[in-house]
């Protein structure tokens, strides 16, 4: 079975996708280089974009891509409550035939009824997944306890396994991917290198064999996106060759 690759629309660089006209502008881009699908990011919508999504959603499927949707939000808030645009975000989603839908965590605390939650996505289509973000909150044993909590009961989707962010706040990739492995449903692919006080995504040519071990720890079945930069003259043809590795790596 073909391994599915899906590339996020951020890999081509803000100021780029501006330039380019948007998001949907990358899809034949992302068709051209035989991807699978493709993730929109919200952050990079604007309020026209914003209510054209079943146009956009309409593109997408017109080029046999599958799409994902990712929410610059966590999905608990400052005082442990659930996100209150969790219904307007599914319905964003819905619109643009999303398959899942993404968040950080945010404040999740111990004591969270989880029938809450359970209850919020019951009538939902598209499928929820939380990932380890570039916050405190993206740190390993906050989402260990929550995917404990709510991964083994099912509550949500899985988790969206970013290779590099464990970087950024000061975790390893590696006993993070042997641990959470089996709430994986979805993998960014990120390789990363210091940069001053942090860290700065690489394309993974560029990179050592982190990734590649990190991924050899996660589920060979799940769906896996290039974030990292794709940059270049021929945006085809990096597109391609990075969809290409990951399909095979």
């Amino acid at each position: 079975m073909k391994r599915e690759v899906i590339v996020v629309t951020a890999a081509y660089g803000n100021k780029q996708v501006r330039e380019l006209g948007g998001q949907q502008a990358l899809l034949p881009i992302i068709a051209a280089a035989g991807a699978d699908g493709v993730e929109i990011r919200r952050e990079l919508l604007d309020e026209q974009e914003l209510g054209q999504l079943s146009a956009l959603g309409a593109d997408i499927a017109s080029k046999k891509l599958i799409a994902f949707y990712s929410v610059p939000e966590a999905l608990f808030t400052e005082d442990g409550s659930l996100n209150p645009r969790l219904d307007q975000h599914f319905a964003e989603a819905e619109q643009l035939n999303a398959q899942l839908i993404k968040y950080s965590l945010g404040h999740y605390r111990h004591d969270f009824d989880n029938s809450e939650l359970r209850s919020k996505l019951a009538d939902k289509k598209v499928h929820l997944v939380v990932e380890n973000d570039q916050t405190e909150y993206g740190r390993f044993a906050t989402l260990d306890g929550f995917f404990h909590a709510c991964g083994e009961s099912r509550i949500c989707n899985g988790m969206t396994f970013d290779t590099g962010n464990w970087l950024w706040v000061g975790d390893q990739p590696l006993p993070a991917a042997e641990s959470l492995s089996r709430y994986v449903s979805y993998i960014h692919v990120k390789a990363a290198v210091p940069h001053g006080e942090s860290w700065r995504a690489i394309p993974l040519d560029e990179a050592d064999n982190l990734w590649r071990e990190t991924l050899a720890l996660l589920p060979s079945d799940v769906p896996r996106a290039i974030e990292f930069p794709l940059e270049g003259p021929d945006l085809v043809a990096v597109t391609r060759h990075y969809v290409d590795l990951l399909r095979e790596a």
